[in-house]
């Protein structure tokens, strides 16, 4: 047997590869329907879903596809994604600020690279720890870069606030500061970047990924670098995060500071890859969702229906409530995540 029928054999059970297998379409349909977002969505919904609504869904999503190729996928668990993001964000700012040549998309790119490498850094205890002193590992990284970005003015080019500010967004000589702009220049980079990383998870690095999470010692007795495996895996994850965070700051926040991207935003995202389901594409877009949808759901419950009953302070509890429920629910019942249950649905539904 090859090295690389091995490793797909070690990368998933039969139950999960026949489900692939039949399923091919999951990410392809991710895709076909963001690239429909680009022209349908900014001609019937209004500014303030474009800005409010649907930038932050699309930008956490991108996020949380990061950190799924990481942990849901690789196996290596993170509470850095949020420390990722803003690197990415801060390195973005910065080279669209000292060099203002740059296009757009490089400057995006070029902080994503950033970001990598420093993924690179964060993915090297990975090598001889794993679990929960990796986890602790990454933690100390999240404090680490939001300590720096808050002790050393240069990264915030020495503003007062220590906050960095949007840059106003051109690209080949078109404005994309108007919320259809900043939602179109994420929509196309999250449509770009679902598609690479369904590229990823379905080639031979995928398999080996997946390899080393299911059975990494058998990986290891077949030939399978995990040295090699555990970096590259760092390196897209991180990469995904990097651009992710500068588009949450460009095209949503505005303006934003080192304890934008604390460790809250970091259990956030994995919150989100865990609800919508690890080792899915189509996961991150559902987990994103319920995360910006439900305390919406609620705001708009307690104006109209309970107001004056339900203060703000106890619908905010019941949200977190909801979520921490849903989470046990889902480790316990259906680790998969919510994409499992819509991958079931979509199966028994009739076909013509």
């Amino acid at each position: 047997m090859s090295q690389l029928e091995s490793s797909e054999a070690l990368s998933l059970p039969p139950q999960a590869m026949a489900a692939r297998t039949r399923f091919p379409w999951q990410a392809m349909t991710v895709v076909a329907a963001l690239l429909a977002a680009l022209g349908l969505v900014p001609l019937v919904v209004g500014d303030y879903w474009l800005s409010a609504v649907l930038t932050p869904f699309l930008a956490l999503s991108l996020a949380g596809l990061g950190l799924n190729i990481l942990t849901g996928y690789a196996g290596q668990a993170s509470l850095g994604a949020g420390a990722l993001m803003s690197i990415g964000a801060f390195a973005s700012y910065n080279f669209l600020l000292r060099l203002p040549f740059l296009p757009l998309p490089v400057s995006l790119a070029l902080g994503g690279g950033v970001a990598a490498a420093a993924g690179v850094v964060f993915g090297l205890p990975s090598l001889r720890i794993r679990g929960f002193y990796l986890l602790a590992s990454t933690l100390g990284a999240q404090f680490f870069v939001e300590w720096a970005f808050t002790k050393y003015g240069w990264f915030s080019n020495y503003a007062s606030s220590g906050a960095i500010s949007a840059p106003h967004l051109r690209l080949a000589g078109y404005d994309l500061s108007s919320p259809a702009g900043r939602y179109l220049l994420t929509a196309s980079s999250t449509a770009l970047l679902t598609w690479i990383a369904w590229n990823l998870v379905t080639s031979q690095t995928g398999r080996t990924w997946t390899g080393i999470r299911d059975m990494n010692t058998a990986a290891g007795v077949i030939g399978i670098s995990s040295v090699q495996a555990k970096l590259t895996a760092f390196v897209a994850s991180s990469f995904i995060l990097g651009i992710a965070g500068a588009l949450w700051v460009f095209a949503y926040l505005g303006t934003a500071d080192a304890h934008s991207f604390d460790i809250d935003r970091s259990f956030e995202i994995l919150f989100l890859i865990i609800i919508g389901g690890l080792g899915s594409l189509l996961g991150n877009f559902l987990g994103a969702g319920l995360i910006l949808v439900f305390p919406i759901f609620l705001d708009r419950l307690g104006h109209f229906v309970l107001a004056g009953v339900v203060d703000t302070g106890l619908l905010q509890n019941l949200q977190k409530v909801f979520f921490g429920v849903l989470i046990i629910f889902l480790l316990r019942r259906e680790p998969r995540g919510l994409a499992a249950y819509v991958t079931r649905l979509l199966h028994v539904l009739p076909r013509r």
